[in-house]
C-alpha cells in the first residue's frame, strides 16, 4: 500500500521494445556496446530458442527488469540482437539452445505417420538425413508420450541429437 494514498501500489508496467536495432557484431554497435559493458550498462534478455521466432513476448532481464517485446511482422530474435541502445544503456538478446528429440522413422509409412503427427501437434521441427529433430517445448516426456506407440512398435527410433 502506498503510505500517501492508502491504496495498493500497482507493479510497474514493463518497458516495451518494438524493434531490432541491429546486431552486437555490427561495427558501430559493437563499439557502443563495448563502452556500455565497461560501465555495466548492458542488460541481457535470455530467450529460449523456441521463443525466438515469436513477435510478442514478455521477458525478465538479467537485472530483474520486465520487458514486453512487440516486434513487427517478419522480425524475429537472434542471439546478439540489440533491442535498445542509447548513450546510457543497452538491451541485448541471448538465445538459449532448446532441448531436442531426434526421431528416425524406419520406413516411408512410419515417416508419413510421424510427419503427420508432428504437423498435427504443431511441433517445431527440422528435417534432414532421414531424421526429424523436434524442438522440445515443455517436457520431453510429453513429446515422447505422443509417439509412444510408434516407438513401442519399432516404427520410430529415438537417437541422440
Amino acid at each position: 500500500m502506498s503510505a500517501a494514498t492508502g491504496s495498493p501500489e500497482l507493479p510497474a508496467a514493463p518497458t516495451t521494445l518494438t524493434a531490432v536495432l541491429g546486431h552486437e557484431d555490427d561495427p558501430g554497435t559493437a563499439e557502443a556496446l563495448h563502452a556500455l559493458r565497461h560501465a555495466g550498462a548492458v542488460e541481457v534478455l535470455h530467450v529460449d530458442e523456441a521463443d525466438a521466432p515469436r513477435r510478442r513476448l514478455r521477458v525478465v532481464s538479467d537485472r530483474g527488469r520486465e520487458y514486453a517485446v512487440a516486434l513487427p511482422r517478419g522480425t524475429g530474435l537472434v542471439d546478439g540482437a540489440v533491442l535498445h541502445l542509447d548513450p546510457a544503456s543497452a538491451v541485448v538478446v541471448r538465445t538459449r539452445a532448446a532441448q531436442r528429440l531426434r526421431l528416425r522413422a524406419v520406413d516411408p509409412a512410419a515417416a508419413l505417420r510421424l510427419g503427420f503427427l508432428a504437423g498435427h501437434l504443431h511441433w517445431t521441427c527440422e528435417t534432414g538425413d532421414g531424421v526429424l529433430d523436434v524442438v522440445v517445448q515443455g517436457r520431453a516426456e510429453d513429446h515422447l508420450a505422443r509417439v509412444a506407440d510408434l516407438l513401442a512398435a519399432g516404427a520410430v527410433t529415438l537417437e541422440d541429437p
